[in-house]
């Protein structure tokens, strides 16, 4: 199925000992470019990212997390007693010395620094398998955001090929009385110059030879055969990832457009290509943006 590279989601969820919080978005990138920011995750950071690789081919994904810990048990708290024994025995012996009375709360305690450390313990597995799941499921938002805009894109893309198809029907019917055209336009040249005793058949040869030159059938044939396989791409039964190979066939229907354009004798022909060429720049900043 086509895909956008671009969307955001996010999901807040709760379990009995977790609070998380979980954003991502997407954007454009050659290739999976993994971005994260948030928690500190270890090894369970390299799992969210197998897990969305698997799902999110290409683009730069973004990644946020936030933990909020909700029980006591997922704590740890510890008091440095040789360093608590060693502040108090200094103190007492000041104390004594200059001769006032030794005083001294739990709470000016609780501020020297490294006396008391509160930590987070390790996820535990019903943690991680949480986060997992939770992750997971941030992902399928995601994706599917991703596919509702490749299908708008696709029915945009749509549009543009049939354009280009009308254009080109319209190319061959203008180039089909080129011949006819030619023969005329040099037939009228040649009596101007007062040569009028040139042959039909060496005039049938001069404007074979202006066909020849000016033979669009090539060019036509090329780009009808790149619209053909584009429309196979971005059919919706595909459901492998297609940007590259659009964009490839993109800048195929450029090359073709513009060599149609160089090699274009007639003005209704010269119209229509450019028509072709602003319809295939459009075409070519959209595929950009697909998976």
């Amino acid at each position: 199925m086509i895909r956008s590279m671009t969307g955001f989601a996010e999901r807040n969820v709760v379990s009995p000992t977790l609070r998380v919080k979980i954003f991502i978005k997407t954007l454009n990138h050659r290739f999976f470019d993994w971005v994260y920011k948030g928690a500190s995750l270890g090894q369970l950071e390299n799992q969210l990212r197998t897990l969305c690789q698997k799902k999110i081919l290409r683009g730069r994904v973004e990644v946020m997390l936030e933990l909020d810990y909700l029980s006591a048990e997922s704590w740890d708290f510890s008091v440095n007693r040789p360093l608590l024994e060693k502040i108090v025995g200094e103190m007492r012996s000041l104390a004594r010395k200059v001769g006032l009375p030794f005083t001294i709360s739990l709470d000016q305690l609780l501020r020297v620094p490294q006396l008391v450390n509160i930590s987070q313990k390790e996820l535990s597995r019903e943690d991680k398998r949480f986060i997992l799941e939770a992750f997971e499921k941030t992902v399928g938002d995601i994706v599917s955001q991703r596919e509702r805009e490749g299908r708008e894109i696709a029915r945009q893309l749509n549009q543009h090929l049939a354009r280009i198809k009308k254009s080109l029907v319209e190319i061959e019917r203008i180039f089909s009385r080129q011949p006819d055209r030619l023969k005329s336009k040099l037939k009228k040249k040649l009596q101007d110059l007062n040569h009028n005793n040139l042959s039909e058949e060496r005039l049938s040869e001069e404007v074979a030879y202006l066909m020849q030159r000016f033979d669009l059938a090539e060019e036509i044939n090329r780009l009808q055969s790149h619209l053909l396989s584009f429309c196979q791409l971005i059919k919706p039964e595909v459901s492998e990832p297609v940007g590259k190979n659009l964009d490839f066939l993109a800048q195929e229907l450029s090359r073709e457009a513009n060599t149609l354009n160089s090699k274009a004798q007639d003005l209704g022909i010269i119209k229509r290509c450019l028509k072709i060429k602003n319809e295939i720049e459009s075409i070519r900043q959209q595929v950009q943006n697909l998976e």
